[in-house]
């Protein structure tokens, strides 16, 4: 009896769904995008390395994309873009390593292969032209260098590649070991790279 309950509840579903349909119409439509031809070359193209001389553009590229480049799988390339959607673009390669994950050997390998907004990536502080100390109208177009042993957190997370924790582990070095008597003290702080102390040098001061 609960079988032929089974079966004659099956043929009323039958006869209620529309026949226009073909089997699988409806999974096609709620997926992504109604062409599979585009969508398995999409695939493609993704999966594939990149050629010689293309680059990806760390501050526009989707994840899938930024997952093309060499030692970057898709958790990583989602941080990535975690991290400029939190804490604004990426400027250059040294930015890299604010991104739990990237370090120097991974930045090196990126060198030449991704760009920020049309600007080539080619290594830490190389990819933007240096700017004078001053102008022919005398403006000094760099800002006030930040004082580490006068720096409040709110002072420190404002530099790149500096979170929350970064700064409170600034300000607990200080506390313990006293003022900064240079830059590259920050190399001694937990959590601070020397690539990212390299980067911060022309930011900051002890006096």
């Amino acid at each position: 009896m609960l079988l032929g309950l089974a079966v004659a509840g099956h043929g009323v579903r039958l006869m209620l769904h529309r026949t226009a349909e073909p089997p699988g119409q409806l999974l096609a439509e709620s997926g992504d995008g109604a062409d599979p031809a585009r969508h398995r070359a999409r695939a493609i193209h993704l999966s594939r390395p990149l050629d010689p001389g293309e680059t990806v553009d760390l501050n526009s590229a989707p994840a899938e994309e930024i997952a093309r480049l060499p030692r970057v799988g898709m958790s990583l390339a989602k941080r990535l873009v975690d991290h400029r959607e939190t804490r604004g673009r990426f400027e250059s390669l040294a930015d890299l390593d604010a991104v739990y994950g990237v370090g120097p050997a991974l930045i090196s390998r990126l060198e030449g292969k991704v760009r920020f907004g049309g600007v080539i990536g080619k290594g830490p502080g190389r990819d933007k032209a240096p700017v004078s100390s001053s102008t022919a109208s005398g403006y000094d177009p760099l800002p006030r260098r930040l004082n580490l042993n006068l720096a409040t957190e709110t002072d420190l997370r404002a530099l790149p590649g500096i979170g929350v924790a970064r700064a409170r582990a600034i300000l607990a070095y200080r506390r313990e070991k006293g003022p900064f008597a240079a830059v590259s003290d920050l190399g001694g702080v937990p959590g601070l790279s020397q690539l990212l102390v390299h980067r911060l040098e022309p930011l900051v001061t002890v006096r």
